[in-house]
C-alpha cells in the first residue's frame, strides 16, 4: 500500500503478517482486554480480540531521497530467539522491487533502532558472507543506539543480530552514526523517543503543509495508545517508554498527522479521555 504526504510517497512492504501470537511481546493485551477496545476491529484486531501485527518496512520517497525505514528480519539468519525467525526464505526483495524500489535504487537505510526485526535485511548472504543488501545506500544508525548495542551485544540474541546485520555495514564503510537532530533533505527529521531501546528514534515527515509520523516501536500496537502503561516485554526501560508514548501521542493527537506504526497500519491519533486511540486511515 502507498500513501501520499505532500510531495512524499510512503509505501509499506510486509515481510510477515500475523493475527494473534502477541502474548510474548504484550502479555497485558489478552483477547478479553482487546475486546474492550472495539475501535481496534477490524484493522488492528479481529472480533475474537486477537491482535494484528506486521513485520514490515516503510519506504519514504522524497523529491531527493529513497529511504527504507527498518528492514525486518531477513533471510538466512540464525541465533534468533523466536524459532520461526531463523532461516527465513521470504520474497521480501522481490516484493520491494514490485513496489517500485529495487534494492539498488535505495539511497538511505534508516533504522529507528537495532532490534532483530528492524535490521535483518540490512545484509544478505553473498558467497557465505554478510554483505550490504542496499549497495548504493548509506545506513543511518543512531549513535546512542549503536554504542549501546556495541557494548551490550553479547546479551541474548543480540550478539548474532549485531554480528550479521549491523557490524558488516560498519565494516563495509556504509554506516553513518547520527544524532536525533539529524535531517534527511528538507522533509525528514528525527525525534528522540528512548525507552524501547536507549537510542530509539521516531521520524517526522513534513511536505507541503502535511505531516506523517513513523513511530518505530514507541508502541508495538495501537492498544498501547489506550493503555499507555502497557510496556512491551522488549522495552529496555519500561518507565521511559511510557514517557515517550505520552510525549509523542500528546504532540500529534487530534492533528491531521498520518501515523505509521512499526508493526501496524497507519491512522490518526485522537484523544480518548486520559489516553488515545487510533482511527485507521483509508486504504
Amino acid at each position: 500500500m502507498q500513501w501520499t504526504v505532500g510531495r512524499v510517497k510512503i509505501t509499506n512492504v510486509v515481510e510477515i503478517g500475523a493475527t494473534g501470537g502477541t502474548r510474548f511481546i504484550l502479555p497485558q493485551a489478552t483477547p478479553q482486554e482487546a475486546q474492550n477496545m472495539p475501535w481496534l476491529v477490524p484493522h488492528y484486531a479481529n472480533a475474537e480480540g486477537r491482535l494484528r501485527l506486521n513485520v514490515q518496512s516503510w519506504i519514504v520517497e522524497t523529491p531527493t531521497h529513497k529511504i527504507i525505514v527498518d528492514t525486518c528480519i531477513g533471510n538466512d539468519k540464525a541465533g534468533r530467539s523466536v524459532p520461526a525467525w531463523n532461516g527465513l526464505n521470504k520474497p521480501f526483495l522481490n516484493d520491494l522491487a514490485a513496489a517500485g524500489y529495487p534494492p539498488e535504487t535505495i539511497d538511505t537505510v534508516l533504522c529507528t533502532h537495532l532490534h532483530v526485526d528492524h535490521v535483518g535485511w540490512n545484509t544478505k548472504l553473498v558467497d557465505g558472507k554478510w554483505a550490504p543488501t542496499f549497495a548504493n545506500a548509506r545506513y543511518l544508525f543512531g549513535k546512542t543506539e549503536y554504542e549501546h548495542w556495541a557494548a551490550h551485544s553479547p546479551e541474548g540474541e543480540h550478539q548474532a543480530v549485531f554480528e550479521d546485520s549491523v557490524q558488516p555495514i560498519v565494516d563495509a564503510g556504509r554506516a553513518d552514526l547520527i544524532g536525533s537532530d539529524h535531517r534527511i533533505g528538507d522533509e525528514v527529521t528525527l525525534i528522540a523517543t528512548p525507552g524501547h531501546t536507549p537510542g530509539h528514534m521516531s521520524i517526522l515527515v513534513t511536505s507541503d503543509g502535511q505531516q506523517a509520523l513513523l513511530t518505530g516501536d514507541v508502541a508495538h500496537h495501537p492498544c498501547q495508545m489506550a493503555h499507555l502503561d502497557w510496556s512491551s516485554t522488549a522495552d529496555s526501560d519500561p518507565v521511559q517508554s511510557i514517557e515517550s508514548r505520552k510525549m509523542l501521542f500528546s504532540r500529534f493527537a487530534d492533528t491531521p498527522t498520518l501515523v505509521f506504526g512499526g508493526h501496524y497500519d497507519p491512522g490518526h491519533i485522537v484523544r480518548d479521555g486520559d489516553a488515545f486511540r487510533l482511527i485507521a486511515a483509508a486504504k
